[in-house]
């Protein structure tokens, strides 16, 4: 059976979970070879054999840290030329964050490859994997392949399930050579992200989101409220955002982030398509707004038309009262 190569984001050793999503979806087409690097690489290891890798590759330097992008590019096609030359490569999988997508393209074209970006499935195809994306604003739905050279897609998080699968995990140092563009953008500063304890916005199972509709940077409260009685991650419309209301980097659509979890609540959004385009792909949606007209209810699978100002605190209350 072909290899599949599976890049590693993990933070120190700590696998994250967009990574075992990839995986799963991995064993569809061939057996997963996971690429670790950085600090802490090698201790990834366990965690990714018990989701399926059958052979962890390796190698920690600085460059990894102290650069952007391309030492990470290197790396990985060192692993393809690796991989390639001791059996068959089925494809290169990626996770699609903004990074993400950058060491993939950069590594497509070294390959001389076709680029799918934005997966959100993958199967096996009889000339190669398949993979599904939504496109043009979540308006269409594609299945295509990469016709020439080794497949290099970016998955978006939240695609597949974080599955168990035992496998060997063999770990392997991975020999890198880095280019001379290695070293041509240095990282001068780091500036830890502050915690709010809640999940990762593009990784979290369920998000919930306000827009216009919460009137107000104090009203987010209550958003806030269910969001953290629902274990959620917390985003905002364009229409917030741009109100200062709440931050940029939680903003979902076009123009702000694109989130797939299994239920978006949308409270006080009217459903405008450049906020559409960034959760379309949601499992299950849920709307709450005053307006019976308002654009979002052609999408949803359930809708509430209230005020939002009494429906989210009483859906709090009773999510905590069933919560014990």
């Amino acid at each position: 059976m072909a290899e599949v190569l599976v890049y590693v984001d993990h933070v120190d050793g700590a696998v994250r979970k967009p990574t075992l999503e990839l995986l799963t979806l991995a064993r569809r087409v061939g057996e997963p070879v996971a690429v670790a690097l950085g600090d802490g690489a090698a201790e990834t290891a366990a965690v990714l054999a018990e989701h399926g890798a059958v052979k962890v590759l390796t190698h920690e330097a600085a460059e990894y840290a102290d650069y952007l992008v391309v030492p990470k590019v290197d790396a990985l096609q060192a692993a393809v030329a690796a991989v390639s030359a001791g059996g068959s490569l089925a494809a290169v999988l990626v996770p699609s964050s903004a990074e993400g997508k950058e060491i993939a393209a950069r590594l497509a074209l070294r390959l001389g490859s076709g680029l799918i970006t934005d997966a959100v499935d993958l199967e096996a195809g009889d000339s190669g994997p398949v993979a599904t994306q939504s496109v043009f604003a979540a308006s269409f739905t594609t299945k295509s392949r990469v016709s020439r050279g080794t497949a290099v897609i970016t998955v978006k998080p939240n695609s597949a399930a974080v599955e168990a699968a035992p496998a060997a995990g063999a770990v392997e140092a991975l020999a890198v050579s880095f280019s001379e563009q290695a070293t041509g953008t240095k990282v001068t500063s780091r500036t830890p992200r502050e915690s709010t304890g809640r999940p990762e916005l593009t990784e979290a199972a369920i998000v919930v989101s306000g827009g216009r509709g919460v009137n107000g940077a104090e009203n987010f409260a209550i958003i806030e409220a269910l969001a953290d009685s629902l274990g959620a991650a917390v985003g905002a419309s364009r229409a917030a955002v741009d109100a200062g209301w709440y931050p940029h980097t939680s903003q979902v659509g076009q123009t702000g982030k694109s989130v797939s979890p299994q239920l978006y609540i949308a409270s006080g959004i009217s459903g405008a398509i450049q906020h559409r385009a960034g959760m379309q792909t949601s499992k299950t949606i849920v709307a709450i707004n005053k307006d019976a007209e308002a654009p979002i209810f052609e999408l949803v699978d359930y809708g509430v038309v209230g005020d939002l100002f009494d429906v989210v605190p009483a859906l709090t209350e009773e999510v905590k009262a069933r919560k014990g």
